[in-house]
């Protein structure tokens, strides 16, 4: 057999992980969830490391997602960006022109929200910043004026 006819030998140069590992994503989702419940049955810590790794490792879902992406248009092997489908023409002139007013309104409105709560924030910084100082200036002012009564009290 060579590499072509047998994915797993591919593998034959890594570790016995990589090489187990080569021959399940050969076989499928099956054989991870084949060998995950295996797993649960002899040793339920060893069962619930493979789930793990199947989650983290993206195996679980790996050609579900790919598969769905790609038959309708959505992945990025299209050349398509995030806003790609909202450049291109509908078609009908007066949509698309009212689409771009309204994403160009839309933007400007997000740009002054965004503009809107910095100042939020600094204000509402600026005001927590200035009653600390006026608390402090008070405490100073509370400590000296209590030293001041406890000084002629100590002479006596």
């Amino acid at each position: 057999m060579t590499m072509l006819t047998d994915p797993a030998a591919g593998y034959a140069r890594y570790g016995w992980f990589s090489r187990i590992e080569g021959w399940l994503d050969s076989k499928g989702k099956g054989a991870w969830i084949a060998v995950m419940v295996l797993g649960f049955v002899l040793f339920w810590p060893v069962g619930l490391a493979i789930l793990f790794y199947m989650i983290w490792g993206k195996h679980m879902f790996r050609s579900s997602c790919s598969h769905r992406s790609s038959r309708h248009g959505f992945g990025h092997g299209r050349g398509m960006g995030r806003h790609s489908g909202l450049a291109m023409s509908s078609g009908n002139s007066a949509f698309d022109a009212y689409r771009a007013e309204t994403l160009r309104r839309l933007e400007q409105e997000q740009t002054d929200f965004e503009a809107f709560l910095t100042r939020l924030r600094e204000a509402k910084d600026k005001a927590e910043f200035d009653q600390f100082m006026d608390d402090r200036t008070r405490r100073a002012a509370e400590e000296a004026s209590t030293e001041a009564d406890e000084a002629p009290d100590q002479q006596r």
